[in-house]
């Protein structure tokens, strides 16, 4: 009996123990019906990472004559044209105008309170519009609608094209051979606004930029009351100058990059009204230390550096927040930056350089 009772506590005894072990491999073991961490969907896009804004250089090239001027007549015409060019180096967006300044200097007088409009400025005013065309078989557009018709055309175009535009002579005047210029409405002259892109193109100033969407404003801002009139002691002068904007403008206001130049033509007459001759040798930025600030005005840096400076203390800035920029009068009476950061690298007089740059973006489309 005792035997019987040692047998069955026995089998008690391995039963128990095969029912430990039974436990023990499910709590142990991974659990069969736990599901899986997914993987990501194959089809699922990975993060986008925003694309690069499109990088663009700024250039201004000036083209100036003194050619019509005659008796009785002192005149100007500088072609200013503004070019935006892509990484490739073709022109993304140009825009052209012309600062045509006349004085009458009949028996050597002159008036230094002249005011002067573009030809851009000046629209329906310029007079151009139904006057028969230098081909003689229809009437011309406004010059501003044509050189609107010439700024698309060279859109594309590299310095090189541009400057291979072919003319042909018409009416004692060079213009397009190319018909779809000529059907866009651009019958006038042109070599001035070819030989002003191509340089806009190559301009050693040109500032560089990055953006997705801009527009390109020109502007040109003139004066004369250096002129000075002819005596029987002194020859007159017509000193026609003007200063030079280019403002590229994001899409919300403000300015992306800007470039600024300034011309000081100088013409001769005697009491008479006639023509004696005309000195010019330069836009500021051309001529470079042979504008002489440094080596005769003792100037921190030459006038181009100084307006390269200003150019670019203003971009990130509003045209309004451009004609607010602060001023302090310097010891021989000129309004320079009154911010210390700017002085430092322009110290001259800047309120020209802050109207031409905020009209240039007024003016941009």
């Amino acid at each position: 009996m005792n035997h019987f009772k040692r047998i069955i506590a026995s089998a008690l005894v391995a039963c128990s123990m095969l029912a430990l072990v039974g436990c023990g491999a499910k709590e142990e073991a991974p659990a069969a019906s736990a599901p899986a961490a997914s993987a990501p969907a194959a089809s699922a896009p990975a993060a986008s990472t925003p694309a690069e804004a499109a990088s663009y250089k700024l250039g201004m090239g000036v083209v100036l004559s003194t050619a019509s001027s005659k008796e009785n007549l002192a005149q100007v015409d500088a072609t200013v044209a503004v070019v935006v060019v892509d990484e490739a180096g073709k022109i993304a967006q140009c825009r052209i105008d012309v600062a045509q300044n006349k004085m009458d200097i009949t028996g050597g007088a002159v008036d230094t309170a002249l005011t002067f409009k573009t030809k851009m400025e000046l629209g329906a005013d310029y007079g151009m519009a139904g006057i028969v065309d230098n081909n003689g078989d229809g009437v011309m557009l406004e010059w501003d609608a044509q050189a609107k018709a010439f700024e698309e055309y060279v859109v594309g175009k590299t310095a090189a094209e541009v400057s291979a535009i072919e003319t042909q002579e018409a009416g004692g005047h060079l213009i397009a051979v190319d018909e779809a210029l000529l059907s866009a409405g651009c019958s006038m002259q042109i070599t001035d606004f070819i030989e002003a892109v191509a340089k806009a193109c190559e301009d050693k100033f040109a500032v560089e930029f990055q953006a997705d969407e801009f527009t390109l404003g020109v502007a040109a801002v003139s004066e004369a009351s250096e002129s000075t009139a002819a005596s029987a002691d002194a020859d007159g002068v017509a000193k026609l100058y003007s200063e030079f904007g280019a403002s590229v403008v994001g899409a919300d206001g403000k300015i992306l990059a800007a470039l600024n130049d300034a011309t000081q033509p100088k013409i001769s007459f005697d009491t008479n009204g006639a023509i004696l001759g005309a000195d010019y040798k330069g836009t500021k930025r051309e001529l470079g230390e042979a504008y002489g600030m440094v080596a005769y005005g003792a100037a921190i840096a030459e006038w181009d550096a100084q307006s390269a400076a200003f150019s670019a203390y203003t971009t990130g800035k509003t045209a309004a927040e451009v004609r607010a920029i602060e001023t302090k009068t310097n010891d021989h009476g000129y309004a320079v930056p009154a911010d210390e950061t700017l002085y430092a690298s322009c110290t001259m007089q800047i309120t020209g350089m802050m109207e031409v740059i905020a009209r240039a973006a007024d003016y941009a489309r």
